[in-house]
């Protein structure tokens, strides 16, 4: 596995992803993990997590979906489930599904496995699961398959104007 830390004046040019470029420019301090992404792994949330070594309850990901038509985004622990009628209630709404994943990768401007909640091409409503809390830092897609970002909850849900809710479920 490859580490660096990511200094705020780095990252700006050329390499860096949407998700990093934003966090740079904030200035907030983060950590990038990269590792070689198997595309026959079963899960893009559980490869990151055994790759980089880090408890699949610190490794959290994005998933978007549909809330009365307006699309969401979630941030859960990949160590469980989305729970689609909680995301629904933490944003006012009433009934959730998934969002159709090329409707997904068009309005981030990511591709499936490698959506952050970062630097997405249209800033969406954001509900990042309350146990981020438990941790110092939490694991983020940070733009692409293979590459992490880890920062600290409190400065994810800054930066995406994110609603804290239990929204994953074992």
């Amino acid at each position: 596995m490859a580490k660096k830390k990511a200094k705020n004046q780095q990252d700006k040019g050329a390499g860096g992803t949407p998700a990093t470029v934003a966090l740079t420019a904030a200035g907030v301090d983060y950590t990038v993990h990269s590792y070689d992404h198997d595309p026959s792994h079963p899960s893009y949330g559980e490869e990151a997590a055994e790759a980089m070594g880090v408890s699949p309850d610190r490794v959290f990901k994005t998933l978007v979906a549909d809330v009365d038509g307006a699309l969401t985004v979630a941030v859960a622990p990949v160590a469980g489930q989305l729970d689609l009628k909680a995301l629904a209630a933490a944003v006012g709404g009433k009934r959730a599904t998934m969002a159709d994943p090329a409707l997904a990768e068009r309005t981030t401007g990511y591709v499936r496995g490698g959506i952050s909640p970062l630097g997405q091409r249209k800033k969406l409503p954001t509900v990042l699961d309350d146990s981020s809390s438990a941790h110092p830092t939490i694991c983020v897609s940070a733009g692409r398959r293979g590459l992490e970002v880890e920062l600290s909850p409190d400065d994810l849900a800054k930066l995406t104007d994110a609603v804290l809710a239990p929204i994953g479920r074992a």
